[in-house]
């Protein structure tokens, strides 16, 4: 698997946030429409048993990457800051991740730092959306009922990076890159039909991952599926939450239902007791045979991560 760095900017706000498993969907969508079914079926041979074509992280503030959800026990204490300032502090610059782990919550800056003097990285709004019952042209119960979707609106001029660990043997960067532009332009996730989600991609180019010495353990920067992959439990932290995922595309409209079975994973920043290994990513592939759609049978989940190699040693400061 080969490395490759991405920046966006937003160009509209988005109501469904940029998360590595939900960019993969969209990319299925995208591979198909651009290159056929056919194409996706071929390069979706063998997701379930380890061996992912396309494996991307969330989107982070261009330069940063996200703390680990550890306890602060193991972090060295931070003098004269009360707790709740201490939790703000989320994101870790890249050109710190050499520091030990130990130092990192005191390196970490939050998203008020980041964002200078506009306060914050972006701001959520609720939009009220209607749906007109065409019999009476007015909105009523039921599904005419009025309801708003939650939109976040990110401050001008901010870039988002994402890792993406790419078998260009099987999908082309090109190739890659190319689907990326299609997603932008036509926006990710919700409400996408109505203009939300656009982004410009701003560079596509190979890099790599940061990484410590003598690494012990990973830091995963999407969610993941950890179980069963015999990760050492008492040297793992992570924050687990369940992913209720619905189809998108032309499959919304298809017979069956759109939503997909839930799927419980560990959300990004975690650490794993597990050396990286050299593909680079972490965590297995989720769905096949109907486990996940009763709708489209073959439909996957992004239960990969990619990860940077850590040095961990577990020990609590005093």
């Amino acid at each position: 698997m080969q490395c490759f760095s991405v920046t966006l900017t937003p160009l509209s706000a988005f109501a469904t946030p940029l998360k590595g498993d939900t960019l993969f969907g969209q990319l299925c969508w995208a591979i198909r429409n651009r290159f056929g079914e056919a194409s996706l079926t071929e390069l979706l041979n063998g997701y379930t048993e380890g061996r992912p074509f396309a494996v991307a992280s969330d989107a982070f503030p261009q330069g940063y990457l996200p703390l680990p959800k550890l306890p602060f026990s193991y972090y060295r204490p931070i003098d004269g800051t009360d707790r709740k300032a201490v939790k703000k502090r989320c994101w870790l610059a890249e050109a710190e991740i050499e520091k030990p782990v130990s130092e990192w919550l005191g390196l970490a800056k939050t998203a008020a730092d980041i964002a200078g003097d506009f306060g914050k990285l972006s701001e959520k709004h609720p939009q009220p959306h209607n749906t007109i019952d065409r019999r009476s042209n007015t909105t009523g119960e039921g599904g005419f009922a009025p309801y708003s979707i939650e939109q976040e609106w990110f401050i001008p001029g901010l870039r988002w990076h994402i890792y993406v660990l790419l078998d260009t043997e099987r999908l082309s960067a090109e190739d890659y890159q190319n689907c990326l532009t299609d997603i932008g332009e036509f926006g990710f996730g919700r409400d996408a039909s109505i203009g939300l989600g656009k982004f410009k991609l701003e560079a596509f180019q190979a890099a790599e991952l940061p990484s410590q010495a003598d690494a012990n353990s990973s830091l995963t920067l999407a969610p993941c599926a950890p179980q069963r992959m015999g990760f050492a439990p008492e040297r793992s932290y992570y924050q687990l939450f369940t992913r209720f995922g619905r189809h998108g595309d032309i499959a919304v409209h298809q017979a069956g239902k759109p939503f997909k079975n839930p799927i419980l994973l560990a959300q990004t920043a975690a650490l794993m007791a597990t050396m990286p290994s050299a593909s680079g990513f972490i965590g297995q592939g989720i769905g096949g045979n109907g486990e996940l759609s009763k709708t489209l049978p073959a439909t996957v989940h992004q239960g990969y991560a990619p990860v940077i190699a850590v040095n961990f040693q577990a020990k609590e400061c005093s």
